[in-house]
């Protein structure tokens, strides 16, 4: 046997690796090698050993001698009919037949190595395993781009938007934690892909937003978990730190990520390492890190809400995406972008708007920016009406403007006029909507129960 392991710079090293073998030497002679080149190796004598092994934590690989004492690996049905904790299966033998062979790939093999072997040779198949594994993760993520319409062109040709290109352009081959910031709706994940396309990197883009996710269930779906870890947790996880290995994990409104949280983070950005929950053990990671938040961090951290040590962490470089009010000039081409685009994506006939229509779009003052636009225009498309009479209909009369709301209104149906007027701005972004407001979102959410009665009302917040 070969003494010279494969190493393969393009594989990650969060990868898992199970060694089911009888020998001892074998056992020994595998796992120092394939510990060079992946963060976790483990080995068993029998498949009963190996599955309470596997019981406590995923592995991505098998690799498995059909004699055993006890079972047979092509017995070891557990691993191989487990449809939710799949494992790629490379099946090892010294006592070969045709029927055997046969049996072992019908049973879910991967490949299938004849003993002895030189290392090189298991080596190839353990690295055409894991790139397949890739593959399949790749095009999972490819498809998620695809269902939600990912369009890759940064529009804008106003100055603000030329520096930040200019600042995408320079950072994006970098290594370097990146942290955007922008109200919601000016496009801050377009730039973290922009970033990630522009970076060379081979893994995949994984979008995560933070104040989406239960906090108590954040830490298990960023660092994944092992079996057993809490109530529920019946199958270990891989972690979506994990998960993007080779590519750009994205944190969506990290300014909503619990202290807790945040404190684990710092560790993972200074050590390049994450700890499944449950785990004794830190898994390396490879992950270029790209954070962002519509709130204003600084003041998040003189508020006491964001821990200042993780914020400096971050911010090693800053992107400011500026409100879509104060780059009108970006208004016209950014219209005639989502009208081709929208108009095609719905099947609707393309239109040219009016210069009434264009003038109206650039007065207004987008406080919902690039995604209310973006509505605004779908919603023109839909029901075949231009924009400049949208705003024709919802214009107040002068005189109502000057004396604001009836007098013979009560208080309670201002308030409930003002709010509506305000979320329905945002696109029925209440989360948005209520930091506007100056209350919190449970706030928000207990008037309109109040107001409309339990009714069904659609929240894109």
């Amino acid at each position: 046997m070969s003494l010279n392991p494969v190493r393969s710079a393009t594989l990650p090293t969060a990868v898992s690796v199970l060694i089911v073998d009888d020998e001892p030497g074998m056992r020994s002679f595998l796992s120092k090698a394939l510990a060079k080149k992946f963060a976790l190796v483990e080995t068993a004598g029998s498949v009963e050993e190996a599955e309470q092994l596997r019981q406590r934590c995923h592995f991505d690989l098998l690799l498995v001698d059909i004699r055993l004492p006890g079972r047979s690996g092509i017995e070891w049905h557990e691993a191989l009919s487990d449809q939710e904790r799949r494992s790629d299966v490379i099946f090892m033998t010294g006592f070969a037949d045709m029927e055997v062979a046969i049996r072992a790939l019908r049973a879910g093999a991967s490949d299938f190595i004849m003993k002895p072997f030189h290392l090189e040779q298991m080596m190839t198949a353990v690295d055409r395993c894991i790139e397949r594994r890739l593959l399949k993760r790749e095009n999972l993520m490819l498809r998620r781009e695809v269902a939600i319409g990912y369009a890759s062109t940064i529009i804008g040709k106003s100055q603000a938007m030329c520096d930040v290109k200019d600042i995408i352009a320079r950072v994006a081959p970098t290594n370097s934690v990146v942290l955007i910031q922008g109200e919601s709706g000016t496009g801050k994940e377009l730039v973290a892909r922009q970033l990630h396309q522009l970076s060379g990197r081979q893994g995949p883009f994984v979008p995560v937003n933070c104040g989406a996710i239960a906090p108590e269930l954040l830490e298990s779906e960023l660092f994944g978990h092992t079996a057993g870890a809490f109530t529920g947790a019946k199958a270990s996880r891989e972690g979506l730190f994990s998960f993007a290995s080779g590519g750009t994990i994205f944190l969506d409104e990290i300014g909503e990520m619990p202290l807790k949280m945040q404190t684990s983070l710092l560790r993972v950005l200074e050590q390049k390492a994450v700890r499944p929950v449950g785990s004794e053990k830190e898994v390396n990671i490879d992950v270029r890190v790209v954070a962002a938040s519509n709130r204003t961090l600084i003041e998040e951290v003189e508020a006491g809400n964001f821990r200042q040590d993780l914020f400096y962490r971050l911010n090693v470089l800053d992107i400011l995406i500026p409100p879509l009010r104060e780059r009108r000039d970006d208004i016209v081409e950014l219209t005639h972008y989502f009208t081709l685009m929208l108009s095609a994506e719905l099947g609707v006939k393309d239109v040219v708007w009016s210069h009434e229509d264009l003038v109206k779009l650039q007065q207004y003052d987008w406080p919902g920016n690039i995604r209310e636009l973006r509505n605004m225009i779908e919603r023109c498309l839909l029901l075949g009406k231009p924009p400049a009479e949208y705003w024709r209909k919802i214009e107040p009369k002068e005189e109502q403007v000057q004396s604001g709301y009836p007098t013979d209104w009560p208080l309670k149906m201002v308030e409930k006029d003002h709010v509506t007027r305000v979320v329905a701005a945002y696109d029925g972004n209440k989360s948005a909507a209520a930091r506007d407001l100056g209350v919190s979102r449970k706030t928000l959410d207990r008037k309109y129960k109040e107001w409309f009665e339990g009714d069904a009302v659609e929240d894109l917040g």
